[in-house]
């Protein structure tokens, strides 16, 4: 078992700027969707919009073009970065994922943060790794009270939705 450990400086205020326009089109889009829902639970998109701490995660889950994906029935289980996780990465790494020539490696890393199946809090406590979307396994383990998904600490759990669950984490997954 390995786990990936990284440092990164801030994200760019360029990013910030695209972030934050790409989150407004999101929040209208789920305030829309919201509207037609009556008040049921919201999906796994929507859900993390309404957050307000994954705006770079929806603009790249929009970028890779997997907005439809999460929004589908699922169940899905995602352990979802914030967006400080994503200041994290090395200067320039998110704005070159969006870019359009770099989309297949963009939706292999949003995918590998997606597990199928609803796999709460509980369930994980109980799992050596999880096969993810993307295809390769992430590792679970647990230290006292915390669990972790490879290099990165669950720091808030069972977020339900519509369509799975969410687990926030404060870094963002890298595969192999």
């Amino acid at each position: 078992m390995s786990a990936r450990t990284a440092t990164f400086p801030a994200m760019p205020k360029s990013l910030r700027w695209f972030a934050c326009a790409m989150a407004v089109l999101a929040l209208a889009a789920a305030l829309t969707t919201q509207a037609g829902n009556h008040g049921h639970r919201a999906d796994i998109v929507d859900t993390a919009v309404s957050a307000g701490q994954f705006e770079t995660l929806v603009a790249a889950v929009q970028a890779a073009g997997l907005v439809d994906t999460l929004k589908g029935e699922g169940p899905f289980t995602v352990f979802a970065p914030t967006d400080a996780a994503f200041a994290d990465l090395p200067a320039g790494t998110v704005e070159s994922l969006l870019e359009p020539e770099n989309v297949d490696q963009l939706r292999a890393i949003l995918t590998y943060h997606v597990v199928a199946g609803k796999v709460m809090a509980a369930d994980v406590v109980e799992l050596d790794s999880a096969t993810t979307v993307q295809g390769q396994s992430v590792t679970v383990s647990t230290m006292g009270n915390g669990v972790m998904i490879d290099s990165a600490n669950v720091v808030q759990a069972d977020i339900e939705t519509s369509n799975g669950v969410i687990h926030v984490i404060d870094t963002v997954l890298i595969p192999n």
